[in-house]
């Protein structure tokens, strides 16, 4: 188990230094986006484009400038300076932080508890009423776009603008240490808007996964021994099905701790989402720059932490 352990966070390493180099190849080595340019502006001149370039150390070789830009990261946590914002992109990243996280975990939990079970309601009641209408209402909402999902539930709902004014404090953040009541009520709504397609997925995906699982031999067998109906599918087919699942889970959250840009800029939500949406109005590359790399960690992250739960959910993935 150790060994295995060890495999992965190795290769989780050797993935994140490909990552660092492939992004210090995009945003440093293009001519399209050329940081001495960018920071001169569309008015700057040869000489000042020249000495930009010098202080950057844009002149050294390329193996020299990737090699100070990932001890910078590594050794120092800097991710580059804004010159929009004038401030490190560190700074500012961790400064969004917070909300992204807040929005992130409240969505999560909501379609976890409430995906997973549906989708072993439907799974056990197979090709009922109940059945067909929670997987017909899931995959109106796997179809409906975040976005489009998100002004309507404004319009609806949001209560400086809304037509029935039920949730109060939607389209306007205030962070936990502010108000925590007030916290709650600014995200109440946009945890709803961003869980909804997750919920719809992971109730068909479970769904699926425990249809698959039930008509295993081992779960004849535990019936045979006259378990009951509920220990035989939350003990024996929920371990095997919700494999997948953990799969899906680890990735849906990095990949939202990277900036859910879509329902933070719907809501205008201060996370990472929305501080790349500004930025690429901006032309800030930097921050564009950091942003990616930040939600690339997270996803490297969320790959080891998959592995080695698969690890412990099924013994076979040890020898493998």
């Amino acid at each position: 188990m150790t060994g295995f352990i060890v495999r992965r966070l190795l290769w989780g390493l050797l993935l994140l230094v490909l990552v660092i180099a492939v992004t210090f190849l995009i945003f440093y080595l293009l001519p399209s986006v050329n940081p001495a340019v960018l920071r001169a502006g569309k008015n700057g001149s040869p000489k000042v484009i020249a000495e930009i370039s010098k202080d950057l150390g844009l002149n050294h070789p390329i193996y020299v400038q990737f090699w100070n830009y990932v001890k910078n990261i590594v050794f120092h946590g800097n991710f580059g300076y804004s010159y929009y914002y004038n401030d490190p992109v560190g700074g500012l990243i961790a400064n969004r932080l917070p909300a992204t996280l807040s929005l992130t975990v409240g969505a999560a939990f909501l379609w976890v508890v409430v995906g997973v079970p549906v989708g072993i309601i439907s799974a056990i009641k197979r090709r009922t009423l109940l059945d067909r209408v929670a997987m017909g209402t899931a995959l109106e909402f796997v179809s409906a776009p975040v976005f489009w999902l998100g002004l309507i539930a404004l319009y609806l709902f949001a209560t400086d603008i809304g037509q029935f004014h039920i949730f109060p404090g939607s389209g306007s953040y205030v962070g936990l240490t502010v108000s925590p009541v007030r916290w709650f009520e600014s995200l109440l709504l946009p945890w709803m808007v961003l869980s909804a397609t997750s919920t719809a997925i992971y109730a068909r995906l479970v769904r699926g996964s425990l249809l698959q699982v039930m008509g295993e031999d081992y779960i004849r067998t535990a019936r045979a021994k006259g378990l009951s109906e509920r220990r035989v599918v939350l003990k024996h087919g929920m371990r095997s099905a919700i494999t997948p699942l953990v799969t899906v889970l680890g990735l849906d959250i990095a990949s939202l701790l990277g900036g859910a840009i879509l329902t933070e800029g719907v809501f205008d939500i201060p996370g990472i989402g929305r501080l790349n949406i500004d930025a690429i109005g901006h032309g800030d590359v930097t921050i564009v720059q950091g942003t990616v790399l930040i939600a690339s960690i997270f996803i490297i992250i969320a790959n080891i932490i998959v592995d080695i739960a698969y690890a412990f959910l099924d013994p076979r993935v040890r020898y493998e």
